[in-house]
């Protein structure tokens, strides 16, 4: 598996980038997303990638190594961010500008764990399920239907955990389509490099895992 420690940091640096991007709401065109939704569809494609490569269980590996890498992250900017700063004005501004941008609220820390963890083991089950099902055929439905439940979860959960009762309904429901939309359609975007690293993971490597006998349980990690 000489690929598999290289994609297990690239999939970790995507979701802690993307997490510190999601502190801003932007537009773009008909879309209203948070700033992580440019990067973060990029997890799912590794996720698909590790998961009809590898298999469900060295996924399951790396989706726990993601997960607490953004544990790590969210409470050293919390810890960071209550800290005072020195007395100086200068120190003061950027102090206060820090904790605004990483001193994230409970809510938000909850939410964006608990998105991740449901999303992404989500994600790999219907992948791995339907790879059996399929038996190997129909990537590209197999990828866009994964998707379609992680991505799902993963927003709902995140909005609703992290912002309702702050944000009128309204407000999250057009922030959850616009972010929904937008996944879905990176993914499809993407599929012809999607099949392309899937196809050259499975030569170099020798692998291609059917999880025929997995035990699913997220929390199993051996």
């Amino acid at each position: 598996m000489r690929y598999l420690d290289l994609l297990t940091a690239l999939f970790a640096t995507v979701l802690l980038v993307s997490n510190v991007a999601s502190t801003k709401l932007v537009v773009l065109g008909p879309f209203t997303f948070d700033g992580g939704t440019l990067l973060f569809p990029l997890a799912y494609i590794f996720g698909d990638v590790l998961t009809e490569v590898y298999g469900y269980k060295r996924s399951r590996r790396v989706i726990w190594t993601g997960f607490f890498a953004l544990l790590l992250a969210t409470l050293t900017f919390q810890a960071v961010a209550a800290l005072p700063a020195p007395p100086d004005a200068e120190s003061q501004r950027l102090g206060e500008a820090f904790g605004l941008l990483l001193g994230l609220t409970p809510r938000i820390v909850l939410g964006s764990l608990t998105a991740y963890f449901l999303g992404e083991f989500a994600n790999a089950y219907v992948l791995a399920k339907l790879k059996v099902r399929t038996e190997g055929r129909f990537f590209w439905l197999r990828a866009l239907a994964s998707t379609l439940v992680g991505q799902g979860l993963d927003t709902g959960v995140f909005l609703l955990v992290a912002f309702y009762g702050v944000f009128p309904s309204e407000v999250l429901l057009a922030v959850f389509l616009s972010n929904y939309a937008f996944k879905l359609g990176v993914e499809a975007l993407m599929l012809p490099f999607t099949y392309a690293v899937v196809g050259f993971l499975k030569r170099a490597e020798g692998m291609d895992v059917y999880d025929r006998d997995t035990d699913f349980n997220p929390f199993r990690l051996t």
